[in-house]
């Protein structure tokens, strides 16, 4: 390894705990990758921990301190300092890369004794490769280090058909990585989305946003129920796309009250929820008791759809999303329609409650996994383009406790069964611990960032498709833009950086001017 950077050298350990001495002076991070070279591999091995190492004993370590502390002698210094006192770091073989086919495999032996190693170059990552079906999520990172040439892109149909959990806490980048994944789907119509866009950030409606995307006319499909702009549509439900089922596992509605709203649906079919907010609750019930639950029903649906019945006895939406006239009668249709051609379709659902964003998620959700499984029996889906359905704050709909006392809803079943049928769900969260094993097992790529609670960080390691075990402290200190994906598509769990979502629109943006300056 002659003319090589080396950064330091095996001097013991185990598998998976392997432990080398640095080389004076290179300062090794937590998550750093080292390579060890072989003869006819290479050895891809990260940090995950560091410790002082010494020749000489604590107790005089400790009396050479208190001589320079206590008594000020400012020369008191070890002979040849760089031999004595040193750093041990700890490292994990990760994969193993044949020099002859560059094909990737998983390690099953240690690196030879004494073998020097350095640090990883753009080189040695030639097996990440591209393709026109895949999504750019950042490149790839060595501690702090970018390497910029070592760009990272996910086939698309695969992540986003076997689902994928976005957990981070605030503040860590969460809305800037689902904003720079949009932003790759929109170049091709290999993916539909559906967007719940609670806080209005995604279609850049006053900054920076998917809106910018050269395709953004073509691919993306962008609703908001107040003044949209220009090329957009106004977010209208029509109140008969509300069927009772769409409020399962969602609205904690009991037996009773269950059964009532079922009766209504029954007896006046899709205008169900507004004769129950016109009529009188004596009016649709048999008994007094009935007329008790019909009260109730009618004030959770006031509460939660933000309805109200003016002088005129008609029924109009606080939230002017709601409507039971004649508008937003094909609003779902339309919405489906252009997830299955392969649209990102952003709903702005900051005007809504709570349960009523997840509600319009829920009816528009259905529709499509009804749709695409209808197309599996046809032996049509082939021909259909992936699609996910992107929900921030997922413990709403698939948390533990959601789950147990409201059962099953639409996301949950997406969640279980959807890749099946090419429907996935790609869920963010700064609670993961709170989401059930089983949910939390099939989703099966995991894109992680920075997360200082250890019980949130444990679920992660828990669940993920590669072995992280020794990444507690790793996903600790994931600062800003940083992240781990683990997955069963990548050959093992890669260290990225994500670009700052402005950034890279400026980047395009120049790119582009360039090509169209050189083209004229």
């Amino acid at each position: 390894m002659d003319g090589v950077d080396i950064v330091g050298q095996v001097i013991g350990g185990k598998f998976g705990d392997i432990v080398i001495r640095e080389k004076f002076g290179k300062n090794l991070e937590i998550g750093d990758l080292l390579v060890s070279e072989e003869e006819n591999s290479f050895l891809i091995l990260q940090a995950f921990a560091l410790e002082y190492g010494s020749q000489i004993q604590d107790r005089m370590q400790q009396m050479m301190s208190g001589v320079n502390l206590e008594q000020g002698v400012e020369n008191a210094q070890f002979y040849e300092p760089e031999f004595v006192n040193y750093v041990l770091t700890r490292i994990k073989p990760v994969a193993r890369v044949s020099k002859s086919d560059n094909s990737v495999t998983l390690p099953k032996s240690l690196p030879p004794f004494f073998n020097k190693l350095r640090l990883i170059k753009n080189e040695d990552l030639t097996f990440l490769k591209r393709s026109t079906e895949q999504i750019f999520v950042g490149y790839i990172r060595s501690g702090t280090k970018v390497i910029k040439d070592a760009e990272v892109w996910l086939n698309a149909e695969d992540v986003f058909s076997h689902h994928i959990l976005i957990p981070a806490t605030t503040g860590r980048g969460k809305s800037n990585l689902v904003k720079t994944i949009l932003w790759h789907v929109l170049d091709s119509n290999k993916v539909g989305a559906l967007v719940l866009d609670a806080h209005d950030e995604y279609f850049g409606r006053h900054s920076p946003g998917l809106k910018d995307h050269p395709k953004a006319k073509e691919n993306l499909v962008y609703y908001t129920p107040a003044n949209p702009p220009a090329g957009s549509n106004r977010l209208t439900i029509n109140l008969e796309s509300i069927r009772p089922e769409h409020f399962e596992g969602i609205i904690d509605f009991s037996d009773a009250q269950y059964q009532a709203i079922r009766g209504a649906f029954r007896d006046y079919h899709e205008s169900w929820i507004s004769q129950l907010m016109v009529l009188p609750p004596e009016v649709s019930a048999s008994s007094e008791n009935m007329a008790i639950t019909m009260s109730v029903v009618k004030r959770k649906l006031r509460l939660i759809l933000g309805l109200d019945v003016n002088v005129q006895n008609q029924v109009e939406s606080k939230n002017d999303v709601f409507n039971a006239g004649t508008k937003g009668l094909t609003t779902v249709d339309d919405i489906v329609k252009d997830i299955e051609q392969g649209k990102i379709v952003v709903l702005d659902t900051s005007r809504l409650g709570n349960e009523a964003e997840i509600i319009v998620g829920n009816i528009i959700a259905t529709k499509l996994l009804e749709k695409y499984k209808d197309y599996k029996q046809k032996g049509q889906l082939e021909r259909k383009p992936v699609v996910t359905v992107v929900i921030e704050e997922a413990p709403r709909v698939i948390g533990e406790d959601v789950l147990i006392a409201k059962n099953d809803n639409i996301y949950s079943t997406i969640a279980k069964e959807g890749r099946k049928f090419k429907v996935g769900l790609t869920a963010i969260t700064q609670l993961s611990s709170v989401i059930p094993r089983t949910i939390l097992a099939n989703m099966n790529t995991k894109i992680i960032l920075g997360n200082e609670m250890k019980q949130e960080r444990q679920a992660i390691i828990e669940s993920a498709s590669q072995d992280l075990s020794e990444d507690d402290k790793n996903i600790a200190s994931l600062d800003k833009g940083e992240a781990i994906i683990s997955s069963i598509f990548v050959p093992f769990a890669l260290p990225i950086k994500i670009p700052l979502f402005e950034e890279m629109i400026k980047k395009h943006s120049t790119a582009e001017k360039s090509t169209k300056t050189k083209v004229f």
